[in-house]
């Protein structure tokens, strides 16, 4: 079961985000991959938002098991705020209605009964983002944030300290294990294309590696195995020479820049969101 999040992160978000809150309050937001790490700390801050500060907003949440989604979170998915509909983010009916702002955080990368299927994850990436960027359209929303990933710009060059968003690195798309990179990459695309050819302003946030409460411990995700492994007593297990690094940002912080992207972000455009701290793997299991 998953705990809620600490209420000093929260009030933390909302502190650092007021403006948005004043904007969008009574909005109605449609949220993909809510139950993942990303979106369930976007779901909390804005049930938060709807409790101190009476932001009056109305959740709609897709999910593959609603059953299953209430049941491990009944804090999130029982709230009155919220509503979960059924349904797989490449095809599911879309609910009826009006949208002010719609957050596609849906992803397989936290998947890891899903790691060696390739197509259907390069699919779920792009055939998911059209489904939603289509509900978007047809429900009139303003806003629209995409989920993406530093995984877009490939591998990064040992001589470049910082992926800047100009950098036009690409995965590799003769490696089938790119499937990740690759369908982010098709996704960007598609909301960029969406936006110049209607009143959608859609934006894109490249996350790279997060830490935090809820962090997957049974996943692709270094921190979180190391974690589990600490926590069962065990040797911290490094996969690999510890050589590659990260910028590790705390899902908190994350929140502050998602919400300041949706809100302000220039449409059609990408940002980066991540720590200006690197750390190595090895420096990581220290």
């Amino acid at each position: 079961m998953r705990a809620p999040l600490p209420e000093a992160d929260l009030d933390f978000v909302l502190a650092q985000t007021r403006p948005f809150w004043r904007q969008f309050a009574g909005a109605r937001v449609f949220v993909t991959g809510g139950t993942g790490f990303i979106g369930a700390w976007l779901l909390e801050a804005f049930q938060h938002a709807n409790r101190q500060l009476a932001a009056g907003m109305e959740l709609v949440a897709l999910s593959r098991n609603p059953d299953h989604a209430r049941a491990a979170a009944p804090h999130l998915f029982n709230d009155a705020s919220m509503q979960l509909i059924s349904g797989d983010v490449r095809q599911f009916t879309p609910p009826a209605g009006h949208f002010d702002l719609c957050i596609h955080a849906a992803a397989d990368v936290g998947d890891s009964a899903k790691a060696g299927r390739h197509a259907e994850i390069f699919d779920s990436s792009v055939t998911g983002t059209r489904r939603v960027l289509d509900l978007a359209l047809a429900s009139g929303a303003r806003r629209f944030l995409l989920t993406s990933s530093g995984a877009v710009y490939g591998v990064q060059p040992p001589d470049l300290d910082r992926m800047p968003e100009i950098y036009v690195g690409a995965p590799d798309p003769l490696n089938v294990s790119a499937a990740y990179g690759n369908g982010k990459r098709a996704a960007e695309w598609l909301c960029a294309e969406a936006a110049s050819r209607s009143d959608l302003e859609a934006v894109s946030a490249r996350i790279f590696a997060l830490v935090g409460p809820g962090l997957p411990l049974n996943g692709p995700f270094a921190a979180g195995n190391f974690i589990r492994d600490l926590l069962a007593g065990q040797q911290v297990k490094v996969g690999g020479d510890g050589r590659p690094v990260r910028s590790y940002l705390y899902a908190a912080d994350a929140c502050v820049w998602l919400l300041a992207i949706l809100q302000s972000g220039a449409s059609g455009q990408a940002y980066n969101v991540g720590s200006e701290y690197s750390v190595s793997i090895a420096e990581l299991a220290r």
